[in-house]
């Protein structure tokens, strides 16, 4: 009944079951029965290839691996026809049975449905598809949510629906305490609780311990210490619904932040951690959270703080410091994934990790930033001339007496008004009450002209010797700019990055000053070799020199 032309075509053929049902009428074996032998019995056809997907939801093609796999054959002319059992095998979602129909059409590829009897080709064909289509749709709807109906049942029974975990195996639907990786568990709490350690700290422990994992984790991280610290499973608590399906169609799983109400079942199973324990990590790890404004401040905490990164792995630097024998301070930046997995090599599952830049110090750093500060301003003479020139103006600009002068004859003629109203109170010509309310008014006046005046006067005590602060000014800009002084705040605002290399070498970027700079600290010979400076369109380079020897760090 598909066929109008004696021309023999290749024929695909697709089939899916979503679900692990042994129904022969739906299962995967007679279907691929079925579709050889329908194909066999036209003689116009001839069966290029059977598509099978297996246990795949059709309300989308983003994990049909089959199905997408035909679907490039089609475009690659593999085949001429494509017939599938019902609209519901093909595909659940109307936009996708109508957009890839459409698309096969213009290859001039049918899909013929058997059990629908539509043939694609056919004028009428997509009017039927676009209705049995939306049928299927709604179909998969009422499914989803008779399946979600009958999931949150089972989560009020109490079933668990989870997976394995660190110290439970799920077994029919209960936590059975499993007693290896519960004793990891315990290990976990004492060292954050009893010994105070940080989840970092944790971590590395373990990792260096060689405790096992379990099946679902990669590697010991902090991540995981603060998941397995704050899981309510381990007091014997149950919590589920923590995550839900917003969109049938797309089955992506999104976190619940207050979208659904959780099922919640206390003592619902044997703990690993006492409740006292557990809430006492709770409390604890409340404590040590730390508030916005100390993250804030941690990040600027110094100079250089997130600006240092490692050019061979790309990871930050992060200060660290050591107490002398000698009683000083040895501070150095050490890139993050040396310090966390040593030098460069590889894990067991095949992983890289580590890296092999040196750490550099503080001390050099600093040197280097100062030079290079100061061979930049060597070139901008002018800019700094012009600022001292502004600052000198503005200074000597200020009147030392005019503001004290006006604000002493303001409150001078208050204070008249004042009289001249008791005056006129005592001999009639005022009320009392209005006396009483324009003196109030005249004593805020006086009051608000005693501050100003106050201010005035601390302002003219700072401005008496201006060629003392213009002089300390001029000081102050030169020292910074030539590199004689460290100021935090202005190298923490004109430094954008520092990268540093194996062999300690090092670029370093300004903010807003489109040059790099290369250096190369030398720590047999304790100085600084500064190599070249390159600028953006890299066709000059000069040389950084430097006159005194640096700590290699």
């Amino acid at each position: 009944m598909f066929e109008t032309d004696d021309k023999v075509k290749c024929v695909a053929a697709y089939c899916r079951v979503s679900t692990d049902k042994t129904d022969q009428a739906n299962s995967l074996e007679s279907q691929q029965q079925f579709f050889g032998e329908y194909i066999k019995r036209n003689p116009l056809w001839e069966l290029y290839d059977i598509y099978v997907d297996d246990g795949i939801s059709g309300t989308n093609t983003k994990k049909r691996a089959s199905f997408n796999q035909m679907i490039d054959d089609a475009k690659n002319g593999k085949f001429d026809l494509i017939i599938t059992k019902e609209i519901s095998r093909f595909a659940r979602n109307i936009l996708d049975s109508i957009g890839y129909t459409r698309e096969l059409k213009a290859l001039g590829i049918g899909v013929i449905f058997l059990n629908d009897s539509i043939n694609t080709l056919d004028a009428d064909a997509e009017m039927r598809l676009a209705f049995l289509s939306t049928m299927a749709q709604e179909e998969s709807r009422k499914t989803s949510e008779r399946v979600k109906w009958g999931l949150r049942r089972q989560m009020e029974k109490g079933v668990v629906l989870g997976r394995d975990m660190l110290g439970y195996d799920v077994r029919d639907g209960q936590l059975i305490i499993n007693e290896e990786g519960a004793e990891t568990v315990r290990l976990i709490y004492h060292k954050f609780l009893d010994e105070g350690k940080g989840t970092h700290r944790i971590a590395k422990e373990l990792r260096e311990e060689g405790v096992k994992t379990s099946t679902r984790m990669k590697d010991w991280s902090y991540t995981v210490i603060l998941r397995i610290l704050r899981n309510e499973k381990y007091c014997g608590d149950l919590v589920q619904q923590k995550t839900y399906t917003p969109d049938y169609l797309t089955h992506q799983k999104k976190r619940n932040y207050g979208e659904l109400e959780t099922v919640t079942i206390k003592n619902h199973h044997e703990p690993i951690i006492s409740r006292e324990r557990f809430e006492a990590v709770q409390r604890e790890l409340e404590r040590r959270k730390p508030s916005e404004s100390t993250v804030k401040a941690f990040a600027n905490r110094y100079a250089l703080s997130g600006k240092i990164v490692c050019g061979e792995c790309g990871a930050g630097f992060v200060r660290r410091q050591k107490k002398r024998k000698n009683g000083t301070m040895n501070v150095k930046w050490v890139c993050a994934e040396s310090q966390k997995n040593g030098g460069k090599h590889k894990e067991k599952d095949g992983t890289a990790v580590g890296c092999t830049t040196n750490s550099v110090s503080d001390r050099d750093i600093k040197e280097i930033l100062k030079i290079v500060v100061a061979d930049t301003m060597l070139s901008r003479t002018n800019i700094i001339n012009t600022l001292l020139q502004t600052v000198e103006s503005v200074v000597k600009s200020v009147s030392n007496n005019d503001n004290i002068a006006h604000f002493q004859s303001k409150i001078a003629k208050c204070e008249d008004k004042k009289k001249k109203l008791l005056d006129m109170c005592l001999n009639g010509y005022i009320e009392a009450k209005e006396y009483r309310e324009t003196c109030d008014d005249l004593a805020y006046q006086i009051t608000d002209l005693e501050q100003k005046l106050i201010k005035e006067k601390s302002n003219h005590q700072i401005l008496a010797d201006k060629e003392k602060i213009i002089a300390d000014i001029k000081e102050y800009v030169t020292a910074i700019s030539t590199g004689e002084e460290w100021n935090d705040s202005f190298y923490r605002n004109i430094v954008d990055r520092i990268v540093v290399y194996k062999g300690r070498k090092i670029d370093i970027h300004l903010k807003m000053i489109p040059e790099k700079w290369q250096g190369k600290i030398l720590a047999g010979t304790r100085e600084i070799e500064a190599q070249e400076r390159e600028k953006c369109s890299c066709v000059s380079s000069k040389p950084i020199s430097v006159s005194r020897p640096l700590s290699s760090g």
